[in-house]
């Protein structure tokens, strides 16, 4: 609980003591006129002045004598009072005492107050409106006295305190009042020529005295931030704090703002990336889809009629032709069997019949067994490499004695019967990720085909074969002597096909390899080994449609280019092959499609 300084009163809790000083002190606060006391009602300055300043004797008049103990309140230069002259002014404001020390004295007017009136200090039936300005000081900093400089009304209280003494027939007493000299400050000494002067040096040189209340003599005013719990004394220190909140404010909004205005930029640009990879990786898919047959833009049957069209729009294949052409591939897709339009036959025994005759610089040659080329055609070009070599693979095999009994009544199938032909394994339970991977569908698809097909179709025909897997290049420069190595070993081993042969030339039993690499395929057919050591492979390309040169009479090595692959070209990083070796039995058959799951591979090295 808290008391009240000022009018005692206790029993408050802090808001109510709040509340009290601001209601009872601050709102009609007075100021004593002899003191520093501040901050206190009508009542408690009355109550204040009769209990600590008995010594002042108001009266009734508007003119007043202040008598004070020499003694005790005035200054050593005061002990020798003399009286004031106070002339009456007609101006309605107050005035001030003005002194001049220089002056002579003027004629002392005795004022006397009654016994009674002595007696009684103040008569508590004056309006307490004029009385108020009679004890008002002349100014004040803060709430407090800035001097003793006082303010009086039209009449001074001497003369009616004289016209009383009269009234009463009491005699006047001239040493019994108080003569006055030239202000002086109450704080260092000093005499000023007036009340304003005083004032003004009291303002001036003792404001750090008078903002700092003494005890009991009222409380400093406080100044709360309402922006944090920091209190000032002082106005103008709060505006400047208050300045500083607001600043770093400003600071924090354009910091935040920076920071939004970054990261909305950089959330752009981060859509604005992945909008690009996001395109980038849809074309590079389309591409791969087209590139692979997987875009839905129909397989060989629509192709091959698109192409017919587009060669009858450019005058390359008139009306006529067109239609006898279409009736014949729409019956060849019926059958199920190439047309033979893209076969070129006799290659392997021309080849043979030449290096007979010349290959001077050839220490040895092996060719494959008889095996016919087939080139890609208006309806499998850029797509169909695999499909042309199982082609050839498989002419290959059926005009083989080992496998021809195992493939009787099987003709050399078109494309879509190929395909049809790779499903009807994927039902049967070969390759199951080829299958999934696919879809289980290649029919009416421009779908590529790779080693993993081929061996899976070519096991579900009963037929014996391994993939070898080059999977890292074993020279220098990215080249592959271990791949060519390994197709010497392949047709050098077991016995000649030919023994009429010569030894030079070696036409083996053996059926030619499919060989795969990263965008396409080729067909090997045999294998030179030169007089310096170095190795040549010869291959089929599907892509090469000039194969009929290699039949001529008069074919030189300038024609085997088309078929040579030395070390230095074979340079792509991976390489894989399917080699035939046998037939399987069926136990052997279904094993190897249990084991098809999870297709493996010989890895060379």
């Amino acid at each position: 609980m808290f008391t009240c300084d000022i009018c005692g009163q206790s029993g408050l809790s802090e808001p109510d003591m709040r509340t009290h000083i601001l209601i009872m002190h601050e709102e009609n606060e007075y100021n004593c006129p002899i003191c520093n006391l501040s901050g206190i009602s009508y009542d408690e300055l009355m109550f204040h002045i009769e209990t600590s300043h008995s010594e002042v004797k108001p009266v009734d008049d508007s003119r007043t004598v202040c008598s004070i103990d020499k003694e005790k309140d005035l200054d050593a230069s005061f002990q020798t009072s003399k009286l004031v002259h106070l002339e009456h002014k007609t101006v309605p404001e107050q005035k001030e005492f003005e002194v001049d020390r220089m002056e002579e004295p003027k004629p002392e007017i005795s004022c006397s107050a009654s016994p009674p009136s002595c007696e009684r200090p103040f008569k508590h039936n004056i309006n307490r409106k004029d009385e108020s300005k009679r004890l008002m000081p002349s100014g004040a900093v803060n709430g407090h006295v800035s001097g003793t400089v006082w303010r009086q009304t039209e009449k001074t209280l001497c003369d009616n305190n004289h016209r009383g003494s009269e009234d009463n027939g009491l005699p006047s007493s001239s040493e019994e009042s108080v003569k006055f000299d030239a202000p002086e400050c109450p704080f260092c000494g000093r005499l000023g020529n007036s009340g304003e002067d005083l004032d003004e040096h009291v303002k001036n040189k003792h404001s750090e005295l008078l903002e700092t209340p003494q005890k009991g003599c009222g409380k400093q005013r406080l100044y709360p931030c309402p922006m944090c719990k920091l209190v000032f004394g002082n106005c103008q220190i709060l505006q400047e704090h208050v300045e500083l909140h607001l600043a770093e404010n400003r600071a924090e909004e354009c910091v935040l703002a920076d920071r939004q205005f970054a990261q909305r930029l950089q959330e752009e640009e981060e859509k604005k990336r992945k909008g690009f990879e996001a395109k980038r990786e849809h074309d590079e898919f389309q591409k791969l889809q087209q590139q692979y047959g997987l875009d839905n833009c129909g397989g060989y049957k629509q192709q091959i009629m698109n192409n017919m069209e587009r060669a009858v729009a450019r005058g390359q294949l008139n009306p006529a032709e067109y239609h006898r052409r279409k009736a014949e591939v729409l019956e060849t897709l019926a059958v199920g069997e190439d047309d033979g339009r893209t076969r070129t036959s006799g290659l392997i025994r021309a080849l043979n019949e030449y290096y007979q005759r010349n290959g001077a610089e050839i220490r040895h040659v092996y060719l494959c067994a008889e095996a016919d080329h087939y080139h890609a055609s208006l309806g499998d070009k850029g797509w169909g490499c695999g499909y042309r070599n199982f082609q050839m693979l498989l002419s290959s095999l059926m005009k083989m004695e080992e496998y021809k009994c195992d493939l009787h009544g099987l003709v050399i199938p078109c494309i879509p019967k190929i395909q049809a032909m790779i499903e009807e394994a994927w039902k049967d339970g070969f390759d199951p990720q080829g299958a999934a991977y696919f879809k289980n569908k290649l029919q009416g698809t421009r779908a590529w085909i790779g080693a993993t097909e081929i061996y899976s179709l070519l096991t579900f025909l009963r037929i014996k074969c391994q993939i070898v897997d080059f999977h890292h290049p074993t020279g220098p420069s990215d080249t592959h002597p271990r791949l060519f190595e390994w197709l010497r070993q392949f047709y050098s081993s077991g016995k000649d096909a030919g023994p009429r042969l010569q030894p030079r030339v070696v036409w083996t039993n053996k059926p030619p390899i499919y060989l795969q690499h990263h965008g396409h395929s080729r067909t090997v057919i045999g294998i030179e080994e030169r007089n310096n050591g170095t190795l040549c492979l010869l291959v089929f390309d599907p892509g090469n449609h000039e194969m009929q040169k290699l039949l001529r009479r008069d074919m030189t090595g300038v024609s085997l280019k088309m078929i040579r692959r030395f070390i230095g070209s074979m340079k792509h990083k991976q390489y894989q092959i399917v080699a035939v070796n046998g037939l399987l039995t069926m136990e052997e058959k279904n094993a190897r499609k249990h084991a098809s799951a999870v297709l493996t591979a010989e890895k060379v090295p």
